[in-house]
């Protein structure tokens, strides 16, 4: 019998061992099955499950190369912040905005700042009554564009005029000699009109006349005259190109004891431009000046004074390389019967005084022009001769003065354009003066009579 209970043994181990595995693998179900079930249970409260180390290791790892990523995104921000403020600066110059593309003092050309070669226009104004047609009639705006380029070139110079007075109004202070402020107009007017011998360049010698001195004083060398805080200051300059010249003014002050006397001269202006038109009668314009200057009164040092016209004094119309053409527009109405034209240029100007309203010749002159009419005049002096040549090949027709002679190398030339002028080649003009103790203004500005408008080539934000 001992061999068949050795065959059962073996089974008996067999089968207990498939029981202790299926009661292991159903106590390892229930543990998985709880361990699920709590997983639930706590997602759906809302609770996260504990971190581990290795869990906390990764997220600090994660959080590192986050900061490190925004920092880069910061760095990369800045510099494409950079390129952006760049490229504003660059379309800032490219458009041409002289407010913020002009240096101080100006030095950069007009034609660098509007580099598409267009220039600002002026100020438009319609024409009165029987001319009112004009703005809509298609003939005169056809007429208006075959001239744009004409018109394109007195508006680049209109507008070295405002760069440059803007820039002579901010510096101007007392204490500065007339000579500094007038160099610091000429200079940035040559610098900014990139002057090129009579094809472009300063108009006319820089006007700086003082208190009673009404027009054409200029400092020459050695002139050491200063301006001051009570002093009325008229700054008159003029700039051109191809010979067109933009002639435009004003009065420079710092006593507000003197404000009147600007505003009645500066209305007076306004008022001409605003009268002047194709077929209007000079002295129409001259009555309207009048009426709107001496309305205004002044009172200065405790006296009232009623504004005056300078009756012999007037503004102009222009043409190429002739500051002065022939037709005077009067501040007062003098009767002149003559009729502007359309396209002629002018010069609306006006003066008012606390004077006489009248002004003479006197003090050392320093404004010269060669007539523009003069023919051939036989001069015996050489230095006379030599001294023609000088004037024909810097200045043509356009006026001059003695600076501007000194500047070009001439010396020891007194005698010489003395005798120009007794020749009657040159004419000389001296300062234009009120009585002593009285103040004159000024304000101009040039128009040009277009075939649907009128234009105010040299007007400004400031004036």
């Amino acid at each position: 019998m001992a061999t068949r209970s050795e065959e059962i043994e073996p089974q008996l181990d067999q089968a207990q061992d498939e029981i202790n595995e299926q009661v292991a693998d159903s106590v390892n179900g229930t543990t998985a099955a709880k361990k699920k079930n709590k997983k639930k249970k706590k997602a759906s409260n809302g609770v996260s499950e504990p971190a581990t180390e290795t869990k906390e290791v990764e997220e600090q790892e994660d959080g590192d190369s986050e900061e490190e990523q925004n920092d880069a995104e910061g760095q990369n921000g800045s510099t494409e912040g950079a390129k952006k403020k760049k490229k504003k600066k660059k379309s800032k110059k490219k458009s041409g905005n002289p407010a913020n593309g002009q240096s101080e003092p100006p030095k950069i050309p007009v034609a660098k700042l509007f580099q598409n070669g267009i220039y600002p226009e002026g100020e438009f104004q319609d024409y009165k009554e029987d001319n009112l047609w004009r703005t809509t009639s298609e003939e005169k705006r056809a007429l208006e564009r075959m001239n744009f380029d004409d018109y394109n070139t007195v508006r680049k110079a209109s507008e070295v005029h405002r760069q440059v007075r803007k820039y002579i109004k901010k510096v101007a202070k007392p204490g500065m000699s007339m000579i500094e402020i007038c160099e610091t107009i000429e200079n940035g007017t040559r610098a900014l009109i990139e002057e090129n011998g009579l094809e472009a360049g300063i108009g006319f010698p820089t006007g700086c006349s003082l208190n009673h001195v009404a027009a054409h004083y200029t400092p020459n060398a050695g002139d050491q005259t200063v301006l001051q805080y009570d002093d009325v200051c008229k700054i008159d300059f003029g700039t051109h190109i191809n010979g067109r010249i933009m002639d435009c003014a004003f009065t420079l002050t710092f006593n507000p004891v003197y404000d009147n006397l600007l505003a009645a001269v500066k209305e007076a202006t306004n008022t001409g431009i605003k009268e002047a038109g194709i077929d209007v009668r000079l002295c129409d314009i001259g009555a309207a000046i009048q009426e709107v200057m001496e309305s205004y009164e002044v009172e200065i040092g405790g006296k009232t004074y009623q504004v005056k016209s300078i009756r012999n004094l007037n503004g102009h119309s222009i043409m190429p390389y002739q500051i002065h053409a022939g037709k005077s527009v009067p501040i007062v109405n003098n009767g002149d019967q003559t009729k502007m034209e359309e396209g002629e240029y002018f010069a609306i100007e006006t003066f008012g005084s606390t004077g006489k309203g009248v002004v003479r010749e006197d003090g050392e002159c320093s404004h010269y022009c060669k007539k523009f009419d003069a023919g051939h005049v036989p001069l015996r002096l050489p230095k006379a001769k030599q001294l023609l040549n000088t004037i024909n090949k810097h200045f043509g027709t356009l006026p001059f003065c003695r600076r501007y002679l000194d500047r070009v190398g001439e010396s020891k030339y007194y005698m010489a354009l003395k005798n120009l002028c007794d020749a009657g080649v040159v004419d000389a003009y001296p300062p234009l003066v009120d009585i002593k103790g009285s103040f004159t203004a000024q304000y101009e500005h040039t128009i040009h009579l277009g075939p649907t408008r009128k234009e105010v080539l040299t007007r400004g934000d400031d004036y």
